[in-house]
């Protein structure tokens, strides 16, 4: 998807941009968003409040990144916040309370398996510390560049590495017990 330029930004008024920006990377957002917090309602929620921050913020953005860079750094800040959150450490959603008792029965075997597989990946990442979650889902779900996401988190080349060579041998550890 091309990326949004400076002409277009210039040319159209606040609302035209915050909807394209909407359209285009909606979907982007919330896939990152989840990956941060793991539950889809929270997920949704989280990302129309940073879509509101974006229009907020919107006539501060200076061209100097890239508007994705931008929009993505916004959104990392915002789900660290939730994380930090009083509300995300002691309320309790009933969602994922009643998803725990409910199960659905398959009737073929591999799709059983696979199932499983896939949920035991997701969840093995899940579980990860967030610093190592970010960059998995960054570098392999978002196929981005060690040195893009260094700059999306703020740290240091060999920083994301290192946090990527340990969220391997972590996911490792974890798949293999």
């Amino acid at each position: 998807m091309q990326e949004i330029t400076v002409k277009m930004i210039e040319n159209e008024n606040i609302e035209e941009v915050i909807a394209e920006i909407m359209k285009r990377y909606g979907q982007e957002i919330l896939q990152l968003v989840y990956s941060y917090v793991n539950n889809r309602a929270i997920a949704e929620d989280l990302t129309q409040e940073i879509f509101i921050k974006c229009y907020k913020a919107y006539p501060t953005f200076n061209k100097k990144s890239k508007l994705r860079t931008w929009l993505w750094r916004i959104a990392i800040n915002h789900c660290k916040d939730y994380l930090r959150s009083w509300y995300n450490k002691n309320v309790i959603i009933a969602e994922e309370e009643s998803t725990k008792f409910s199960s659905k029965k398959e009737s073929i075997e591999q799709t059983v398996i696979q199932k499983d597989e896939d949920n035991r990946l997701v969840s093995a990442v899940m579980n990860l510390p967030i610093k190592y979650r970010e960059v998995i889902y960054l570098f392999y779900y978002e196929e981005l560049l060690i040195k893009e996401i260094a700059v999306l988190i703020e740290e240091k080349e060999s920083t994301v590495k290192t946090r990527l060579r340990r969220a391997k041998e972590l996911l490792k550890d974890s798949l293999e017990e």
